[in-house]
């Protein structure tokens, strides 16, 4: 197949090209002289399976032959001369065993490390592990390393990867990592290849040789009799001197072109030594010159203005480029769904290259409005699909309190009770509880609130399901740290119940479809490993769980469209598609940012002979020479993202600087691109913008028919009526009342209600008592009730450190109001027609006290701040309303009476007494106003008009969004308007 050669024999494949289709020419050109037979003695690895299926794929399309072998690199160690090598052990299994030694260590020396960070030290040490294994280098090396011009932070650090020792040299053969097992694989391939080499052909080919191992396999390779290298992207317009300016890896890491100028040095050759594999003429030549003088190692200014002169056919290059920079996110995933929505009518094959997954999801958003679902190879992250949400609620379950929100998330999850029948009745049932919790509470439930609520209502299968309910969710708080295996059998047994429901013993549709699918794997590979996990706190177990998620994607498109594609920048390498849409071309986004390193530093990494971090970026920048090469290539970007400005990508602003510098023709070609860019960007603003305008609301003042008006307020309603009376027309005449949330807060009106409470008690069962006696039976009395009443731990705290904190001045005022008068009701309800009109006043009066000659007094608790005597006259009639009511006799058993005083009681930071204004306003009077104000209503005369006098108005209010609050303002007259 090949010709004898003196040199290793390497070849390359210029950016832009479809890669497989090249590679199979160039095989099946070889061979066309040979027997047919010749073919299948073809051996062919690759990387990754994507590129194995798409030479297969090629292949299959005919015509019908023999096949060459195609396999993966790291399926070297499956041959049969290699069987006597020890199977790899886990991934998984391997961090487990880590973690437990890095947990060891942290518990006896705490200062090294928190212990919640146990799991990621053992991740970030297992990539560490990996990385020395694949590229041959053991701990002795790390350990001897020179750090005299560090500082203390190495020795803290070494003493974590001294912790990989065990798992070299006779470890790594008895029991070898992947990447261990690997490099064994291929030290005893060459070893063998040395005495013995194969004569048939064996080519590696899309391999940059970026990891140690596989470097060495194709150093090995290219110098076999039949072996030889095909390298994808590969620069032939970069001279040589600028090949030889790439041997310091410290400076040029991060050049698209590194790892060929790496891989030439190991086989001693030089970049003329690298021939063309097939005769495949590029999408475009002109481009790939340019980009080759754009992404040159820095510093490469001079080279811009001796060599971008020489580029006379730019407007070539760019004639098939579109430069997009959007004002936001959003408008870069619409333009480019924009696009891809042409191609759909043109039959243009588009694919969106990206490393950023939230654009990809935002562009998949913008294309389902038009009911085109892109193939996308990445798929959805396993913890955000179905199966991956129910198993993380049920794993956050452990050594926690359950709180209602959790529940009825829990419950509302489309696999709990998705078993054979019941399911309706498990989502009514699950509606009436989270309407009683709204309600009613408890914040925290628990097995006996849960059989209450079902004990309270009709017997129609729901306290069967509630107690089922409450038994496995019951005591889940209470788990502790306890055996990995502990928790994953506990974990999948909680979730095959919920999921099955109490009358079906399987697991619902928990494993089933693809996500699914994917979950059990998951969890089977736990299940494998979980002997090696040793103890974990709830904590602990779950982020190991959420992390094993987040390995894998599920990949389960509906009915995707053929011609439109998303793929990762590992895909890219493997496609071609007619438009190529490089995408989220940001710096931090393509290329990332290289994550920190907790361990070395990057000279140390250098010296010690590990990859740099650069490394990433190189292989990203290789990434985007290959895929602009294409036939037709939008760039975009989002010039802000949601916090700020954003930087362009670093390739991207070379090549428009580049451009930019060329005045000629360079920049006439940049201003051409981004005009393109700009006319899409228009689209999508003429596409966004509102053609039809809606006028903004009135304010309104409705006023409903007589027989719908209320029949009757309480004193605080008609407080209510005076300052906001839409409120009153939305909640008595509407029947439309706020949604009370899912879990109760502490917040004022509760704390009220339990001070109310304690209060009541506290003066219900007063006898003779010392001052101290009574201040000791107020907080006895105080920590009874805020244990049931109030069930979060800091509010009971503070609204216990509250009261005693005003308890004396309490005391010293119940002394001066028992020379008044005595106790006579407490929390009574009273009520009072309101002269001729059908309308019923009621109250409820907190205390009414009476004294010896028959005057009643009133006294109303309030634990924020009392309204003041003018907010009272105007506004705030509640005491002046119930005095008046007392003195018609709308209480029972206080008829014939005066009313002597009333008064706010005021229990809050700085407790005070405010009285009613009775000595300013007369009670008959106030009546009277009432009833006026209530026939102006009931008569038609005045709307119920929204926000009329608010205290505050820059608070928002129940109905603000239905009076469309916002359109309008305080300002605006209101609009009546008369409703049948």
């Amino acid at each position: 197949m090949f010709d004898p050669t003196g040199t290793p024999r390497v070849f390359g494949l210029p950016p832009g090209v479809d890669f497989p289709k090249a590679l199979i020419d160039g095989v099946l050109e070889r061979c066309k002289t040979r027997p047919p037979e010749f073919l299948a003695s073809v051996e062919i690895y690759v990387n990754t399976r994507r590129m194995q299926r798409r030479i297969r794929e090629i292949f299959d399309a005919g015509p019908a032959r023999l096949l060459p072998r195609v396999r993966l690199i790291t399926d070297l160690g499956q041959t049969a001369t290699l069987t006597g090598l020890p199977p790899a052990v886990p991934k998984l299994q391997r961090r487990l065993e880590l973690a437990q030694l890095v947990a060891k260590l942290v518990d006896q020396q705490p200062d090294l490390a928190p212990r919640a960070s146990v799991y990621d030290l053992a991740d970030s040490l297992a990539s560490l592990m990996d990385e020395m294994q694949s590229e041959g280098v053991p701990p002795e090396v790390i350990e001897t390393l020179d750090i005299s011009d560090q500082s203390g932070h190495w020795e803290r650090a070494l003493r974590f990867v001294k912790l990989t020792q065990a798992y070299f040299g006779e470890t790594a053969n008895e029991h070898p990592d992947s990447e261990a097992r690997q490099r064994l694989v291929v030290e005893r391939l060459t070893a063998k290849w040395v005495s013995n080499p194969p004569q048939n052909p064996i080519i590696i080919a899309g391999s940059t040789g970026s990891r140690g191992a596989t470097h060495m396999l194709m150093q090995a390779v290219a110098k076999l009799p039949q072996g030889a290298l095909v390298l994808p992207g590969y620069d032939f317009d970069l001279p040589d001197h600028v090949w030889s300016a790439m041997d310091d890896a410290m400076s040029a890491a991060d050049h698209p072109q590194f790892r060929f100028r790496a891989l030439q040095n190991s086989l001693g050759i030089d970049s003329g030594d690298i021939a063309e594999w097939a005769k495949t003429t590029p999408p475009s030549a002109a481009r790939n010159r340019l980009v080759s003088l754009a992404l040159r190692p820095a510093p490469v200014t001079d080279q811009w203005m001796a060599e971008g002169p020489k580029l006379t056919d730019l407007q070539t290059a760019c004639e098939n480029i579109t430069l997009v920079q959007a004002p936001s996110a959003r408008i870069e995933a619409l333009t480019i769904a924009l696009k891809l929505r042409q191609a759909t009518e043109t039959g243009q094959t588009a694919a969106l290259i990206t490393p950023d997954r939230t654009l990809t999801r935002q562009v998949t958003a913008a294309l389902d409005q038009w009911g085109i679902e892109p193939d996308d190879s990445a798929g959805l992250p396993l913890p955000m699909s179905a199966p991956g949400r129910f198993l993380l609620h049920i794993a956050g379950l452990f050594g926690q309190v359950l709180t209602s929100e959790t529940l009825l998330a829990l419950l509302k999850h489309p696999l709990t009770h998705s078993g054979n029948a019941g399911r309706g009745d498990h989502l009514r049932w699950t509606r009436d509880l989270e309407l009683h919790i709204r309600k009613n509470g408890p914040p925290f439930p628990t097995k006996d609130s849960l059989t209450a609520w079902a004990n309270a209502q009709a017997d129609d299968g729901r306290r069967e399901w509630a107690a089922w309910l409450g038994n496995l969710l019951n005591g889940l708080e209470t788990v502790s740290a306890r055996p990995l295996t502990d928790h994953l059998e506990h974990h999948l047994a909680l979730a095959r119940a919920l999921a099955a429901g109490p009358a079906d013993t399987g697991s619902g549709e928990l494993w089933e479809k693809p996500a699914g699918q994917k979950a059990l794997e998951q969890v089977n590979e736990l299940e494998r490993s979980a002997g090696h996990g040793g103890v974990l706190a709830p904590f602990d177990y779950m982020n190991l769980f959420r992390n094993l998620l987040n390995q894998a994607e599920v990949h389960d498109p509906t009915r995707p469209h053929p011609n439109i594609m998303i793929w990762g920048t590992l895909e890219a390498r493997v496609q071609g598609a007619d438009l190529v849409i490089l995408g989220g071309l940001n710096d931090g986004i393509w290329p990332a940012t290289p994550n920190p390193d907790p361990w070395m530093n990057r000279a140390m990494r250098q010296k010690a002979g590990l990859l740099l971090p650069e490394r990433q970026i190189g292989l990203s920048a290789h990434d985007f020479q290959q895929a602009i090469g294409a036939k037709e290539v939008w760039l975009t970007r989002a010039v802000r993202d949601a916090e700020a400005q954003t930087v362009p990508s670093r390739w991207l602003n070379r090549l428009t600087n580049l451009l930019d510098g060329l005045k000629e023709t360079g920049a006439d070609a940049l201003k051409a691109m981004q005009k393109r860019g700009d006319q899409w960007l228009g689209m999508v603003a003429e596409m966004e913008r509102i053609s039809v305008s809606i006028p903004p609301e009135n304010r309104p003042s409705p006023i409903p028919p007589t027989d719908a008006q209320p029949k009757s307020l309480s004193v605080t309603g008609i407080t209510k009526l005076i300052r906001d009376p839409y409120a009153v027309y939305a909640g008595k005449v509407l029947r439309l009342y706020p949604l009370d949330p899912i879990r109760q807060q502490p917040d004022a009106p509760v704390a009220g209600t339990v001070v109310h409470k304690i209060l009541e008690r506290f003066i219900k069962e007063r006898t003779d008592e010392t001052r101290d006696q009574a201040k000791a039976r107020l907080m006895q009395i105080a920590d009874e009730v805020l244990a049931t009443d109030a069930p979060w731990p800091a509010a009971r705290r503070v609204w216990r450190a509250k009261l005693a904190r005003i308890a004396d001045w309490f005391l010293q005022g119940e002394e001066d109001r028992a020379k008044l008068a005595k106790v006579f009701k407490l929390e009574q309800t009273g009520a009072a027609r309101l002269g001729a009109l059908d309308f019923t006043l009621t109250a409820r009066a907190d205390r009414l006290d009476r004294s010896d000659d028959g005057q009643t007094y009133i006294y109303d608790y309030k634990t924020g701040k009392p309204p003041t005597e003018k907010q009272q006259i105007e506004f705030d009639k509640q005491l002046l309303l119930t005095a008046a009511m007392v003195e018609r006799a709308g209480f029972k058993g206080l008829a014939d009476t005066r009313v002597g005083g009333a008064s706010f009681i005021g229990l809050g930071a700085s407790p005070e007494v405010v009285p009613a204004p009775l000595d300013k306003t007369d009670l008959n009077t106030i009546w009277a106003e009432l009833e006026t104000l209530i026939t102006a209503y009931t008569a038609g005369k005045k709307g119920y008009t929204s926000r009329r006098t608010m205290e505050k108005t820059s608070y928002s209010y129940d109905y603000d969004h239905l009076a469309r609050y916002g359109e309008w303002d305080e300002s605006d007259i209101p609009k009546q308007e008369a409703l049948t």
